[in-house]
This record gives C-alpha cells, structure tokens and sequence, in this order.
C-alpha cells in the first residue's frame, strides 16, 4: 500500500532552532532512495546538505527556496510503498507482522540522516489493538499543492540573488541547460533598478520610491546573523584588553622560501599564516593558562589540555571561525595541509557546524586585505586571538653599539586580544612577546621544541 512520509527539518546539531532553505535538490515527481540529497539548507554556522530518509516518489515540496522554517517544519511529502501485514486464519496476523507495524511507526517518527542513523534501541513487539469503529465519511484533505520546479543556478549564483533581492523564477537562462549564471542575475538586478521609458519626467508615487533606489537592503540572518550576535555577546560580556608588537620577520621569511622548496611540503601551499600557527603553538606550550575559556555558571577558568586552533574566514556568507582539531599534536607538514583545507572548505561554503565547534585560541590574517593591525573581538568562549597584519619591507636598525645601521627588513605588526578575566596583563604580554620571538629567529623554535 502507498503511505506519505512527510520529511520534516531535522535538528542539525550545535543547538540550532532554524535554517534557511537554499536550493531544492529535487521536484514533485522525482524518485529518491534513502540518503538521497534533496534539500540544501544554510544555518547559522553553514551549509547543510540534507538526505533523504524515506524511499519513494516525491509528491510535495512544502517550504519554498529563500524561506527560514523552524526546526519540526514538514519540508516535503515522499510517496512510500509499504508492504500490507499479512494476516492468517480468522483474522490472526502472521508471524512479524506486529513487527513490522511496529517498526514502520518508530521510521516514521524519526528522520534518518547520513552519519546518525535511528535509534539504537529494538523495536519491541506489541500486541495488535482491536479494530477502530470507522467514522463517517468527510470531504477528502486535498493534498499540498507541489512547489513550481525550481531554476538551475548554483549556490553561489543563489546567494547573489537573494542579496539582490532577484527572484530567480523571474531570471532568463542563458548558462548551459539553462542554468542561471552570475552575469543573468546581475543583468536582473540591474534591469529592476532602471526607470521605466518615461519615468523620468514623472514624479515618485510616494517619497520612499526615490530613497528605495538610492540603497540596497541586506536581509542579516544565517551566519550574518550569529556572527553579529556572537561579537555583540563577545564585546559586552568578556573585558577585552589588547596589546601590540612589531617584529622583524626578515629571517621567518627567509625559512618560508626555503620550505617551499621542500618534497615534504611540494603538494601544499606554504604561507606565513602556516608559521604563525606554529609559533603561537610553541607559545601555548609555554603559556598553557592562554588556551582556556571561561566557565560563567561555576565561576571557573578552564584551561583546555588540547589545542583546536580557530581561523577566522571571510567568506561571502559572512565571518566564520573554523578550527583545526588537536593542532598542537601536528608536525608543519600536517599542519599546512589542515589550514589549506579549512581555508578551501571555507570558500566553496561546505563547512558543517562540527568544523566550528570547540575552538580554543583563534588567529585573524587582516595582512591580506593590506592592513597593518587592529583590535579583534574574541572568538566567544575563548580566551585569547592573535591578529596577523600585513608583512612590509621596512627601514629597520639592526647591529648593536657602534654597528648599529639602517637596513630595510620585512616588518609586521602582532596584535593579541584577551579576556582580562582569564588572562591578566603579564601572561598576555608574555605570550605575545613569545610568538613574537619565534618569528623574529626561527631557530628559537628548535630551543623550544
């Protein structure tokens, strides 16, 4: 016999309430087996591809792309075919087939998704209740009426629309099987922004017609949206304290060109973010109470034994702060390879909330956008974060007494922010001045080590 199955949004994990529908994988009509993708949702950390748990036909898309449903909302029907019981002499039903009713009902409750699987617990068996009186007839429920097959675009090309405030249902195709591109969103955005023929010489029908054209309207939820929570809840609740120091780094770049140059290191892009890792690494070590968080309800600081190294990313669904697990267990190789992958991960938007949870100490490279230093917020939860600033060749003195000379060296600008709670001034200034020391001479690594 045919059941429908409504697929309900799932809880995704790291205590999230609601998600975002991004793109259907799928449309009324379709056929999904189990684990099949047929939704990709954005959370407040990341993007979420869902599978399906029940096999069947799909007959229903109840949630339309670019709507925020809370987590219990039915999201599409999926026609099942479920064997009938059989059923012995005089109405006696067969061996199993409590069994099997049973089992349906404990599938039907619980969504299924890759990686977290049902239950544990055996189904028990059940004793079959006598038969309903049936009740009168009523007007049959008319089923949900299926969402219009939604348009080929990737996400990316999705997300611009929805920042543009285009309804890709409105977007003529010209990308390969009829797929919308970037360039047909933009050509959109810009047609709807352009005053009709004649206009011009019309007056507005009211005064916010003009202002509407003047500016654009973000819509901020999602990662947008935590992220702003996160630093207002950072900012006014943890006392930040920030100190500063310039280092010569002329000699931690000198050992970045010979890396490169390494076998070990020749399938992985090696970066002056890669050395800094390892520096501040070292400098945990040495001051361990860094690496701590803070426990309000018990009023205690918690120093954390391992070390999951945060980088902040910009990425265009906003900041987020993945973290390399046990980075502190990582030769340089391993490292490398850790960071590019997160950095990767993080662009091409396919961090999952696991990626972000359980950051210990956060490092923010504002040197590639140019900048030389600033005062960053705490990753919140964690005591300390390193910003990273621009490398420059600078006019520097080196030698000292009567040798001392001008010579032009590369220069960066270290900036340590910390929670005053957990970390008072001389362990801040101490850790600095440590990271500061492994990247003026490298060879203070081997010391340390």
């Amino acid at each position: 016999m045919r059941m429908e199955r409504h697929f309900a949004l799932p809880d995704v994990g790291e205590g999230l309430t609601e998600a975002e529908i991004v793109s259907w994988r799928v449309k009324a009509g379709d056929t999904v087996a189990v684990n099949d993708v047929v939704v990709e949702i954005e959370t407040a950390k990341s993007l979420v591809e869902l599978p399906s748990p029940y096999a069947g036909r799909v007959t229903g898309l109840l949630v339309e792309e670019g709507a925020t449903v809370p987590v219990g909302t039915p999201l599409l029907v999926v026609t099942t075919e479920v064997a009938e019981p059989s059923e012995g002499p005089a109405g006696v039903p067969a061996p199993g087939a409590t069994e099997l009713a049973g089992t349906a009902d404990a599938l039907a409750a619980e969504p299924v998704l890759v990686g977290y699987g049902t239950s544990s617990a055996t189904a028990t068996r059940r004793r079959r209740r006598p038969a309903a009186p049936v009740p009168a007839p009523t007007a049959p429920v008319p089923p949900p009426a299926p969402a219009a097959a939604a348009p080929l675009a990737k996400p990316p090309v999705r997300r611009l629309a929805r920042d543009l405030g285009v309804d890709l249902r409105a977007v003529t195709p010209t990308g390969p099987g009829g797929t919308v591109t970037r360039e047909d969103v933009e050509h959109a955005s810009a047609a709807s922004l352009a005053p009709p023929l004649g206009a011009a010489s019309a007056a507005p029908l009211n005064a916010n017609a003009a202002a509407d054209a003047d500016e654009q309207r973000i819509p901020v939820r999602g990662v947008r949206r935590s992220t702003a929570e996160a630093m207002v809840r950072s900012a006014f609740t943890a006392p930040h304290v920030t100190v500063f120091q310039t280092v010569d780094v002329t000699l931690t770049m000198e050992l970045l060109d010979r890396l490169k140059a390494r076998p070990e290191l020749s399938d992985v892009r090696v970066t002056p973010l890669v050395l800094v890792a390892r520096a501040l690494l070292l400098a945990i070590r040495r001051n361990p109470a860094i690496n701590a968080t803070w426990d309000d309800p018990a009023q205690e600081i918690v120093v954390k034994r391992r070390v999951n190294l945060g980088i902040a990313a910009a990425t265009p669904r906003g900041l987020l702060v993945p973290n390399v697990k046990d980075a502190d267990a990582m030769g340089l190789p391993e490292l490398a390879r850790a960071l590019q992958d997160l950095t990767v991960k993080a662009r091409d938007g396919r961090m999952q909330p696991a990626d972000m949870q359980g950051g210990t100490i956060t490092i923010t490279n504002v040197g590639v956008f140019g900048i030389d230093t600033g005062t960053p917020i705490l990753n919140p939860g964690e005591a300390a974060i390193l910003a990273l600033g621009a490398i420059r060749w600078r006019p520097w003195v080196v030698g000292s007494g009567e040798d001392r000379r001008i010579e032009p060296r590369r220069v960066v600008e270290l900036a340590v922010s910390f929670d005053h709670r957990m970390v008072d001034g001389e362990l801040g200034a101490r850790f600095l001045a440590d990271v500061a020391a492994v990247l003026a001479d490298p060879d203070v690594a081997l010391v340390w080590s």
